[in-house]
């Protein structure tokens, strides 16, 4: 008969420890298995020693033999299980059943039959039932039965009976009954583990995600004490994120007074509060925040906890009032369009009658000079009218697949030709790779990028540097609440002295200009063109420099562009 040794019985010399409840490693049984064995021949050894003169030579022989073979047997085991690179097979295991079924038999031998020797038997069976598969342990089981048999019948003269029958059915009883115990053992010891792995993988998640996310997490205990802050509202808040369990609720009020009532409302209540928004300052910036929160009852009697969820929603309110002032511009557009066309005919007519009157007013007259002043106001009025249908006019009229580099340069370019640009201005391109591809209308990208150039240009200084980086974005960089499909980024820096706050809240709106002698519709314009590109660009400004910064898709869609 052949067996193999089951897979999950192989042992390897680092096996991890295992968890309450499972079957001991296979290094410990066997450790257990060496220690029982040496000690039980020692005990033999001992008392065929305390009982020297009354005892046969023959018996103190075997005991001696046998002690002696423990010592050098399980010595060696040891090395091979213990200290040997490698894992513990079959082989061994069987090694091992052989050669403790024979110790015992040597004792059971100078003991005589149906003594309590023979219970060791019992205890060979069980443990080696445990270490291999179920039909390993009954072969075990069987031999130990032939040899206990054998030594009975021709060491001994005693008959076959049936005490010796019941004793070999005892030996296959027990190696049964504890074969399947095992079995049971090992089945809930896996389940155990694998429930284990599981909660240990859950928590490296949870901890993983708590971790990341751009939200940040507070549990506050019913006292007011911090119980838990992910790194985002440490960071958000200004908290020491190394501090655990010291009372934080006032200095949450003071940061931010929404957060603390909403705390303190969850306490009082035992009611979650759902999206309110409030203001905090850290630092001395102001920012707007959005707070969630949920009560967590620990003990009853007791305040409940609450897990404060909140975020820094600075980038959703600049989006919300960004489609305001879209939807603004919309209707006022639709509206300018046809003001602006009923304007220009009369005043081209208007201006052609003043230039014929003027050819009849002699030179140097009075009506010569209101002339000329007259035509030079009605060609002013005339360009203004013009740029204004340009804003109302804004389409993206061909979509084609370009390349966003070559578009940036060709608007440096042009920019560069503009009177108000100095020589000595600096213009430098920053673009890691080419092409930077993009679906869109040409003639609107170029002049979006001529008209952020040129406005940095005339903001800075005669020799400031102004930066264009051309790019494909991550989606992660994006603002929060905003969502483009394959991004590319468009940003131009310049070193000019910011723009002012009052005009910063409506600087892509018409007509709002912080330069004198501006008409305040090239930003409305270039707005209009990302936002046909179904875009968003986004203004940072502060002192010692202004940075635009403008996403659109690689793809352009007609559905919803306009």
């Amino acid at each position: 008969m052949t067996a193999t040794a089951a897979p999950e019985r192989r042992a390897s010399p680092r096996r991890r420890p295992p968890s309450p409840g499972a079957v001991p490693p296979l290094r410990t049984l066997l450790r257990w298995v060496y220690i029982g064995r040496v000690s039980i021949a020692l005990g033999v050894f001992l008392g065929a020693i305390f009982n020297w003169f009354s005892a046969d030579l023959t018996q103190l022989f075997v005991a001696s033999i046998a002690v002696t073979a423990a010592l050098i047997a399980t010595t060696l085991s040891l090395w091979y299980s213990h200290f040997r690179i490698g894992a513990v097979g079959t082989t061994f295991l069987y090694g091992q059943a052989v050669f403790d079924l024979a110790l015992v038999t040597a004792f059971v031998h100078i003991s005589g039959p149906y003594n309590v020797f023979a219970a060791l038997y019992i205890l060979v069976i069980a443990f080696n039932t445990v270490l291999m598969p179920l039909a390993n342990g009954l072969l075990v089981a069987l031999l130990a039965g032939i040899v206990y048999a054998a030594d009975v019948v021709f060491g001994h003269p005693v008959e076959i009976d049936a005490a010796l029958l019941m004793q070999v059915a005892v030996f296959w009883v027990v190696a049964g009954a504890t074969a399947y115990l095992a079995s049971r053992v090992r089945v809930v010891g896996a389940a155990q583990e694998t429930l284990v792995a599981e909660l240990r993988r859950v928590r490296l998640e949870a901890g993983d995600i708590l971790g990341n996310i751009k939200t940040g997490i507070l549990t506050v205990a019913g006292d007011g004490r911090l119980v838990y802050a992910n790194p985002t509202a440490a960071d958000l808040l200004g908290l020491d994120s190394g501090r655990r369990d010291y009372p934080v609720l006032d200095l949450l009020e003071g940061i931010a007074p929404v957060l603390g009532d909403a705390i303190r409302r969850t306490v009082a209540e035992g009611r979650r509060v759902v999206r309110r928004e409030g203001d905090a300052q850290v630092d001395g910036r102001v920012f707007p925040i959005g707070v969630s929160t949920t009560a967590v009852q620990v003990e009853e009697g007791q305040p409940p906890s609450v897990t404060v969820i909140f975020k820094d929603i600075s980038d959703e309110k600049r989006l919300e009032a960004l489609h305001l002032r879209t939807e603004r511009l919309e209707a006022v557009a639709e509206i300018a369009a046809s003001l602006a066309h009923e304007i220009k005919n009369p005043l081209a007519s208007i201006r052609s009658a003043v230039e014929q009157l003027s050819r009849l007013a002699p030179p140097g007259a009075d009506e010569k000079v209101l002339s000329g002043l007259v035509m030079r106001e009605s060609d002013r009025l005339s360009r203004l009218l013009t740029e204004f249908m340009d804003f109302t006019r804004v389409r993206v009229t061909k979509s084609e697949k370009i390349d966003l580099v070559a578009v940036a340069e060709a608007g440096i370019r042009l920019a560069r030709q503009h009177p108000d640009c100095p020589a000595s201005a600096q213009i430098v391109l920053e673009a890691a790779h080419r092409p930077v591809g993009v679906e869109g209308d040409e003639d609107l990208l170029h002049r979006v990028v001529f008209n952020l150039v040129l406005n940095a240009v005339q903001a800075s200084p005669a020799n400031a540097r102004v930066t264009v980086e051309v790019t494909a974005s991550d989606p992660a960089s994006l603002p929060a609440g905003m969502t483009v499909e394959a991004p590319r980024l468009v940003r131009v820096h310049d070193a000019g002295p910011g723009v002012a706050d009052d005009i910063l809240p409506r600087l892509f709106e018409p007509f709002v200009t912080g330069r004198a002698g501006g008409t305040g519709l090239g930003l409305a314009i270039v707005q209009r063109a990302v936002q046909a590109h179904r875009g968003a660009i986004f203004c940072d400004s502060r002192r010692g420099g202004t940075t635009f910064t403008i996403y659109i898709p690689a793809r352009f869609s007609a559905d919803g562009a306009g």
